[in-house]
C-alpha cells in the first residue's frame, strides 16, 4: 500500500498513516500549541493594564493636595544629607505628606532626588506629594526678615534681636564681642560696635545670634568697596577712623545729600585741631552707662568720656553705631568746602556756616526763633 501524500501535514483531522488510532485534538501539533502562547500573552496583557491602573492611581494620589495636620501652619526640618526615605518619614509624621512611599514616588516621578534641600519648611494649606518635592528641591526654607536701620548701636540691636523672637538680647551682645571676626580689619577694636552692617537679613527661625552676626560683618566687608578703601588711603584715614567719622556723619543726617557736607564739617574740624562737639558722641556716653533718658542737657556736655567731644579733641575711640553705605562712602571722600559748622532747621536738613559769626544767625533763625514761634502757637 502507499503512503499518504505529505504525512506530516496537518489540518482539521488531518489525513494519518493507516492503522494509527486518532489522537485528541489537544496532543497534536500547530492549532494545540498556540494555546499557552495566548494564555502567557493574556496574562502579561492583565499585568501591564494592572500595572497601569496602579501608576494612574499613584500619580493621582501623589498630584491630589493633602493636608493631614490640624494646625495652622506645619513645619518640617529636614537635615543635611536626609534622602528621600528619611524625609518621606518626616513630612509623613507631620501630616504634609500621606505616606512615606507617596513622597518617594512623587521623587522618582519628578527626577529630583539628588536636588533635596536641607532647612526648615513650613506649609500651611493642602499640597500635593509632588508640589512637596518641588519646594524642597527649589529650596524654599522658611526665613523670617529682620531690618537694622542705618545708625543703630549694638545695644539696640540687641533689643531689635530678642523682640523679633530670635533670642535674648544679651546673646546678640555677647556675640557682638567676638573681635577676631574684624580682627584683619581692625586690631584695635573691643567690639563690633560700627561693624554690623545695617541691612534687612532673611534668617531662619533658629538662627543664633553668632551666625546673625557673622553675616553683618561679612555684609559691611562687601559694603567697604575698594573705592571707599583707596579714597580713605589717599586722605591718610585708617579703617578704625573711617567707619568712626562715617557713624558719626550718619547719627548727624538722614539726608544723602547732606552726608558729604556733614563729614566735610568734621573733616575740617580735625585739620584744624577744633573739637567736634558732636552732641550724638555725648549721647553714646552717656548710653553706655545707662544714663541718657532722651534729653540732652547741658550738664550733659559735661559728662567725662573719651566719647564726650565737647571735652575731648579728635574722633572718639571708636564708632558710635552702625554706618550704612552712603555715611562710608562721604567719610571717605567729603565734600570740598570750607564748612565748620552746621545747625538743624528743624526739618530734617540743616544750615551750614563758614564763620562763627554766620553760623550763629542760623542758629537765632533756625533754633532760637523756632521754639519761641512753637511756645506762642502753643499758648
Amino acid at each position: 500500500m502507499a503512503p499518504p501524500e505529505n504525512p506530516g501535514r496537518c489540518a482539521g483531522g488531518g489525513d494519518h498513516f493507516a492503522g494509527l488510532p486518532r489522537q485528541p485534538a489537544a496532543s497534536r501539533g500547530c492549532r494545540g500549541e498556540r494555546l499557552p502562547v495566548k494564555r502567557f500573552a493574556a496574562f502579561v496583557f492583565i499585568l501591564v493594564l494592572v500595572g497601569a491602573a496602579a501608576g494612574a492611581w499613584l500619580y493621582i494620589g501623589v498630584s491630589r493636595p493633602y493636608k493631614g495636620y490640624e494646625a495652622a501652619e506645619q513645619f518640617v526640618d529636614i537635615p543635611a544629607g536626609a534622602g528621600p526615605s528619611s524625609i518621606g518619614r518626616r513630612l509623613a509624621d507631620a501630616g504634609v505628606v500621606r505616606d512615606v512611599n507617596s513622597f518617594r514616588f512623587a521623587v522618582w516621578l519628578s527626577r529630583q532626588g539628588r536636588r533635596l534641600q536641607a532647612g526648615e519648611y513650613r506649609f500651611d494649606r493642602p499640597v500635593s506629594a509632588r508640589e512637596v518635592v518641588d519646594k524642597i528641591a527649589r529650596g524654599e526654607v522658611y526665613v523670617l526678615p529682620i531690618t537694622f536701620r542705618e545708625g543703630l548701636t549694638i545695644k539696640q540691636m540687641a533689643s531689635l534681636f530678642e523682640s523679633r523672637g530670635f533670642g535674648p538680647a544679651d546673646a546678640f551682645v555677647r556675640a557682638s564681642k567676638n573681635v577676631d571676626l574684624v580682627r584683619a580689619l581692625d586690631p584695635e577694636a573691643q567690639d563690633l560696635e560700627g561693624y554690623l552692617f545695617p541691612e534687612t537679613y532673611s534668617l531662619p527661625r533658629k538662627a543664633t545670634a553668632d551666625q546673625l552676626v557673622a553675616r553683618m560683618v561679612s555684609a559691611f566687608e562687601k559694603a567697604l568697596t575698594p573705592d571707599i578703601r583707596d579714597q580713605a588711603s589717599a586722605r591718610g584715614i585708617g579703617l578704625r577712623q573711617l567707619v568712626t567719622l562715617a557713624s558719626i556723619v550718619e547719627k548727624e543726617t538722614g539726608s544723602p545729600a547732606e552726608r558729604p557736607l556733614v563729614a566735610a564739617v568734621y573733616a575740617n574740624r580735625l585739620r584744624i585741631g577744633m573739637g567736634l562737639q558732636c552732641d550724638p558722641t555725648v549721647i553714646y556716653a552717656l548710653d553706655r552707662v545707662g544714663r541718657y533718658h532722651g534729653n540732652l542737657t547741658r550738664e550733659d556736655l559735661h559728662f567725662d568720656s573719651p566719647y564726650n567731644t565737647y571735652r575731648y579733641s579728635g574722633l572718639p575711640p571708636g564708632p558710635i553705631a552702625s554706618p550704612g553705605r552712603a555715611s562710608l562712602a562721604a567719610a571717605a571722600a567729603p565734600a570740598d568746602v570750607p564748612y565748620i559748622y552746621f545747625v538743624s532747621r528743624n526739618d530734617g536738613s540743616h544750615a551750614f556756616a563758614t564763620t562763627l559769626d554766620e553760623h550763629n544767625r542760623n542758629v537765632q533763625q533756625y533754633q532760637r526763633q523756632y521754639f519761641i514761634d512753637r511756645r506762642r502757637e502753643a499758648q
